[in-house]
Formats: C-alpha cells, structure tokens, sequence
C-alpha cells in the first residue's frame, strides 16, 4: 500500500495534465452535438418533407458508422481535401459530431412527447411554428430531456478516451505513455479509473437528481 501511494504522489501530476484535455474533449463535443443535434430534431418535426429526409439521412448515417473510424477519418483523410485540424480539434469535432446522432434522438422523442393539445392552443392564437417552438414546445420538452441527456454527458465522458487513438494527449493516452514507460501497469491504470470515477460520479448523482426532480414533476 505504501508503494502504491508512494507511486500515486508521483504519477498523479503527469495524469491530471491529460485529465485537462479529457475535460476539454468532454465539454467541447457536448456542446457541439447539442446544437447539431437540436438542429437534427427540428428538421425531423419540421414537417418539412426534404428537410426531414436530410435529417434522416445524416443521423441514420453517423449511428451506423463507429465512433473511432469517424475521428480517423476527421483527422487523417480530410487533410488529403485540404481539411487539416488539430488532434484536439479532430477530437473535438468527431465525438460531437458523432454524438449529435444520439442527441438528436433524445431532443425528438422529447419534442414529440408534448401534449398535442398545447400545440393546437397556440396554433388557434396565430403562433407561427418558430415561435410555437421557442415559447411552447421546448421550453417543456427541455423538462423531458434533462435526465437521458445526463446519461449522455457520462458516455462522452467515458467515450473521450477515444480521442488517444489520434494522439489526443488525454487521460487515458498520459495512463498509456506513463505505464509503458514505468512498467507500473496495476498503479497507473488504477490512478486512470479512479480519476474517471471521480469524474462520472458526480455526473451520475446528478442525473439521478434529475429523474427524481422531472420524474415527480411530470406525475404532479
């Protein structure tokens, strides 16, 4: 136990400076599939016939491909188009854009669980669909999404490790570099997990606040 924590003193400096980009992979890709993914959804409930097969189109496609050979293909194939981008930036790009699928799904199923009537009120009272949208549906479809869109929020943050395969220096690239360095495989992939779990556990007590405090609502 001593030399583990002998060890930990040692190594935990060089895994929080990869923690740093995890949490810039997590936080920048969340915010990117945020916004495709509203974009997403309302080409979906546009009603909109192109608009709607456009949408189709592009979330069926980013779900059917992996999320790995997206960002090989982001940051090794599209600089042969001209397209170059940082590892982080790749990274970046690639999970949101991927994710933006998942988030598209989870932002429709909440647009569509609005009761019907609400949107036949504010249509007798001449809301255009813009307005409907901004001042009626989303504000309560937002109370519905919360809780999978927590979830979400924890599988990109597992899934950030992804981006050390294009050399992201992140969490899990720096746990790599440092146990084939060390040979101290069981302290430092240790060291790795438990940073994680520190990571995700506040995210899941949260996302359970969040079932608990919508779930009681939506029964009230």
């Amino acid at each position: 136990m001593q030399a583990f924590l002998r060890d930990a003193a040692q190594f935990l400096p060089l895994l929080l400076q990869g923690l740093k980009f995890t949490i810039l992979v997590t936080l920048g890709s969340l915010a990117l599939s945020t916004a495709l993914g509203l974009v997403w959804a309302l080409m979906r409930v546009s009603g909109i016939g192109w608009l709607v097969l456009i949408a189709k189109v592009v979330v069926n496609t980013l779900r059917g491909i992996p999320i790995l050979v997206q960002l090989f293909y982001i940051y090794f194939v599209l600089p042969e188009f001209g397209i170059s981008l940082t590892a982080l930036q790749a990274a970046i790009l690639g999970l949101g854009i991927a994710y933006s699928a998942y988030q598209s799904e989870n932002f429709r199923a909440g647009i569509e669980a609005v009761d019907h009537g609400q949107i036949e009120a504010a249509q007798s009272i001449g809301m255009g669909w813009g307005m409907m949208m901004r001042r009626v549906i989303l504000p309560q479809a937002v109370k519905i999404v919360l809780p999978p869109y927590g979830n979400i929020m924890i599988m990109m943050l597992k899934d950030s490790s992804q981006a050390s395969t294009i050399t992201v220096a992140e969490l899990t690239l720096q746990g790599s570099l440092l146990a084939s360095s060390t040979f101290k495989n069981m302290t430092v992939y240790t060291l790795v997990a438990l940073l994680y779990l520190s990571m995700s556990l506040p995210l899941i007590a949260f996302v359970g606040w969040l079932e608990r405090r919508f779930g009681k609502g939506a029964k009230r």
